[in-house]
C-alpha cells in the first residue's frame, strides 16, 4: 500500500490523486500555502487525509517561520490555520485537525515554551494525528469485518480507501479487514461521477491488493441490486451530524435509497473525527460546490455544450434512517444515533492506539 501522505524533513509529500491511475506522481509541498493548494485542487482528498494534510501543513509552515518572539509567531500561526480552514468546507476532519493543532499551540504557550519548543510540539501533534488515523482505520476494519458475510459482494461509492486517509482506509479498511480474516469478498466500485474517484482510485487500490473488483457506472447500481448481486453497501463520510445524517460524495444518498428498497444493509465507515456533534442534522452541513469544468470536461475533452447551466455539488446527505450502522474505531454505532454517537466519545477505545 502506497502512503497517501508522508513527511520528509520539512517537506510534505503526497501522491497526486488527480493523475491516478495513469501515472503515480508525487507532489512535494515545502510551504503551508502549497499544502493548502494541494487540498483545494484535489491533489489529496478524502476527509481523514485532508485533516492529516492540514496538520502537516501547519507544522511545516510554522517550522519555516523566522519569528523569534512568541507574539509574532502566534500571529503567523493563526494566519496559517486560516489558510488551511479556507480550503474545503464540508469535511469536518479538516477543522478537527486544525483545532487539535490550536489546542497544542495553546498548551505550549501556557507552559511558557520557546518558539523552538512550540515548533517541536506542533511536529509531534501532526505526527500523532497521522499515526492515529492509520490506527483508527485498522480498528474500523476489525469491527467492520464482523458485518461482512463469509461470501460477500460489496458495493462502495467514491474512494474511502488508503488514498482517502493516512493509510488502510475507512470503507476499504472494512473490506481489507474482511479479506484478512479469510472472507471471500468481491467489490463493485461505482465510478462516481464527475471526478471518477471510484473508477480511478478505489479500483486502483483494490486491484493492487488483489481483491476481486468490478467497476460499474453510477446508474447501474439499481439493476445490480435488483438482480440480487449485492449483499452489503459500505461507504465513507465527510461529516456526520449529531443525529446520524451523513454527508458523503454526491450520489451516496441515491445508493442508500436503492439499498433500502432492496433490503440491503447500508453502512458508513468513519473515524470519530468525522462525527460533528455541533451540527444537529444534515440540513446544517455546508455542501461544497465545485468547478463546472468537472462536469463539462473529461480531462481536456469537452463533453457538454457551451451555454448549458451546470450544477456541481460535491456531496449529498444520506438521512440517518437509511443507515444500518456507523462503523467507528470504537465499534459499530447504531440508531438511535443522537444517543449512541454521544456515547461513542465517552467509551474507552476497544483497540488502543499506539503512542498513548
Amino acid at each position: 500500500m502506497l502512503p497517501t501522505i508522508a513527511r520528509e524533513g520539512d517537506v510534505v509529500v503526497m501522491i497526486d490523486q488527480r493523475k491516478l491511475p495513469a501515472q503515480e506522481l508525487y507532489v512535494r509541498c515545502k510551504t503551508a500555502p502549497e499544502v493548502a493548494r494541494a487540498i483545494r485542487t484535489m491533489v489529496i482528498r478524502g476527509a481523514p487525509a485532508i485533516g492529516v494534510a492540514a496538520a502537516w501543513g501547519i507544522a511545516i509552515g510554522m517550522r519555516r517561520s523566522t519569528a523569534t518572539g512568541t507574539q509574532k509567531f502566534a500571529t503567523e500561526f493563526q494566519k496559517t490555520c486560516d489558510v488551511m480552514a479556507a480550503t474545503r468546507p464540508t469535511a469536518v476532519n479538516l477543522f478537527w485537525a486544525i483545532e487539535r493543532m490550536k489546542r497544542s499551540f495553546g498548551a505550549a504557550v501556557r507552559a511558557g515554551e520557546s518558539v523552538g519548543q512550540v515548533k517541536d510540539r506542533l511536529d509531534r501533534e501532526a505526527q500523532m494525528i497521522h499515526d492515529e488515523d492509520v490506527a483508527s482505520c485498522r480498528a474500523m476494519g476489525a469491527f467492520g469485518a464482523e458485518v461482512v458475510p463469509a461470501d460477500a459482494r460489496i458495493l462502495t461509492h467514491c474512494n474511502a480507501g488508503a488514498l482517502a486517509t493516512a493509510g488502510y482506509g475507512t470503507a476499504l479498511g472494512v473490506i481489507r479487514g474482511a479479506v484478512e480474516r479469510g472472507k471471500r469478498v468481491a467489490v463493485f466500485a461505482d465510478e462516481t461521477r464527475p471526478f471518477l474517484q471510484g473508477a480511478r482510485l478505489t479500483a486502483w487500490e483494490l486491484v493492487r491488493d488483489g481483491i476481486d473488483t468490478t467497476i460499474i457506472t453510477d446508474n447501474m447500481s439499481a439493476a445490480l441490486m435488483g438482480q440480487g448481486k449485492v449483499d452489503l453497501v459500505v461507504v465513507g463520510a465527510d461529516r456526520i451530524a449529531a443525529n446520524g445524517d451523513t454527508a458523503n460524495k454526491i450520489g451516496t444518498y441515491g445508493v442508500a435509497v436503492l439499498a433500502r428498497e432492496h433490503h440491503i444493509p447500508f453502512y458508513v465507515a468513519a473515524p470519530l473525527s468525522t462525527i460533528d456533534l455541533r451540527t444537529p442534522d444534515g440540513d446544517h452541513i455546508p455542501i461544497e460546490e465545485r468547478s463546472v469544468r468537472e462536469v463539462t470536461h473529461v480531462g481536456s475533452l469537452r463533453i457538454a455544450p457551451a451555454g448549458a447551466k451546470i450544477w456541481n455539488p460535491a456531496f449529498d446527505v444520506t438521512p440517518h434512517r437509511l443507515i444500518a450502522g456507523i462503523i467507528t474505531e470504537r465499534g459499530i454505532v447504531r440508531a438511535p444515533y443522537i444517543e449512541s454517537l454521544k456515547q461513542a466519545f465517552e467509551v474507552e477505545p476497544a483497540l488502543h492506539h499506539g503512542g498513548h
